[in-house]
């Protein structure tokens, strides 16, 4: 280090041999190779800028890191929520999409990470230089101090939860570990790089760590939200729930208005609000419609999945004591997989016919 403190101030090899007594003729004879190596880097970096193209290298390998980081904690926070979910908190099932974003993000961003940091590695070693750049320092300081400020913020609230005689469920612990696990590797590997200590076989231990965590989360990620297919086909059966209780309303409507309920859902077209009978976006068929009474029909569609509790099977539901009732019509859409009907009464009180109401005639 005090070789590299003193070439900052001279600019030339024979100032920096004088000021550390170094004799030329055995430096010639190779006596000191390694300060050699480690003044002609420094040299030659004061009169190297960074380039454009090492400028949003780095840049965008701390973006891509942070982005990745990121995704990963959602991802294992949403697993563990679904895993062990808490009972003191009010939450409506969960966002598979959020989700499926995070999955998504790993997918794209880690192997553009990987690449990056590959050409960047090859620049370096093309280029020794290139390691005293500012830039890189800076962003590596960056990312030391914001992982640092993660791990302490993590063992602080782990103690103070301790401390105050909180419970501590398993859900809290594991995102504590994640959280201790992620940020703690980041900061293992930031200081490695810093302190040039990514050789080799050390270099490859991180690739296979990095591996390991994004491909098991991402693993379990799937194992949450289905595949791609699973998932395609919730969300055919969550659309054509919106349809049946868009033609629902559509029908409770019509009552309110003629004070019949329709034979057919053809008499429900209104060209001027400008309503049309939605068809199923599955099989691009009409939904089925039956009237069963005076005030009584039935709905019915092709269900891919089976839902309960007004979640698709995997999904959960948790409820606080400050919500002691379910969310309104939480339970009147549960449905098996198959042709499924769905029988509703219109309720008079709740749904009276308006006054000036003129009854139609039955056909």
């Amino acid at each position: 280090m005090a070789c590299l403190r003193f070439a900052l101030h001279h600019t030339t090899a024979d100032s920096i041999y004088q000021k550390l007594s170094f004799n030329q003729d055995s430096h010639r004879q190779n006596k000191y190779k390694g300060y050699n190596y480690t003044i002609n880097i420094i040299l030659s970096s004061k009169n190297m800028k960074t380039s454009a193209k090492d400028f949003f290298l780095h840049i965008a390998k701390v973006a891509l890191l942070y982005t990745g980081v990121v995704a990963l904690l959602n991802l294992l926070f949403r697993i563990i929520n679904v895993a062990f979910p808490q009972i003191n908190q009010y939450y409506y099932g969960y966002d598979q999409s959020s989700m499926s974003l995070q999955v998504a993000t790993l997918i794209v961003v880690f192997p553009i990470f990987l690449v990056l940091s590959n050409i960047i590695q090859k620049g370096y070693i093309a280029t020794p230089e290139k390691k005293e750049y500012a830039l890189r320092k800076w962003l590596i300081y960056i990312t030391l101090f914001v992982a640092g400020a993660v791990l302490s913020g993590d063992l602080v609230t782990l103690i103070y939860y301790f401390l105050d005689g909180r419970e501590m469920t398993t859900g809290f612990i594991l995102k504590v570990v994640a959280f201790f696990v992620i940020a703690g590797c980041v900061f293992m590997y930031q200081l490695d790089d810093l302190k040039e200590r990514l050789a080799g076989g050390r270099r490859n231990i991180w690739k296979i760590i990095a591996v390991v965590l994004v491909l098991g989360s991402i693993i379990l990620g799937f194992s949450v939200v289905g595949s791609p297919a699973s998932q395609r086909k919730a969300r055919y059966d969550d659309q054509k729930i919106t349809d049946l209780q868009n033609i629902q309303w559509q029908v409770i409507n019509y009552w309110q208005q003629k004070g019949v309920v329709p034979q057919t859902l053809t008499e429900l077209q209104d060209p001027i609000s400008g309503f049309t009978v939605p068809l199923d976006i599955q099989t691009n068929k009409p939904y089925g419609y039956e009237k069963s009474g005076e005030q009584s029909f039935k709905l019915c569609a092709e269900f891919n999945l089976t839902k309960t509790n007004n979640l698709t099977s995997g999904e959960v539901s948790v409820y606080s004591s400050s919500y002691p009732s379910k969310p309104a019509g939480s339970d009147v859409w549960n449905h098996e997989s198959g042709y499924q009907c769905f029988e509703r009464k219109i309720d008079s009180d709740l749904y009276p016919v308006f006054k000036n109401a003129v009854p139609v005639p039955i056909r």
